[in-house]
């Protein structure tokens, strides 16, 4: 199943409301956000020993990942917004 098939009713609402690049990069950043979420739940249970409190290496790494990613997309819906529509 395609990311078009999986998402088709979030696409088709921020589609419809902001074009399809936006809207393709709004449901880009709602996922990156919800992936966030769930890897930050993960990190409560895996917890790194000898750095207490502080998240596993690789769940750390993981979700600055996904921080950077969502900063980019961000960043190009913001000069997406700066443009004047198609």
């Amino acid at each position: 199943m395609s990311v078009f098939d999986k998402h088709h009713d979030a696409l088709e609402v921020h589609e419809t409301m902001m074009g399809p690049a936006r809207g393709r990069l709004a449901v880009a950043l709602d996922l990156l956000t919800d992936s966030m979420a769930l890897v930050g739940q993960h990190g409560v249970y895996c917890r790194n020993e000898r750095f207490p409190g502080q998240p596993k290496l690789d769940i750390a790494l993981v979700l600055e990942q996904l921080e950077d990613a969502k900063q980019l997309v961000q960043s190009a819906m913001a000069e997406l917004k700066s443009r004047p529509p198609d």
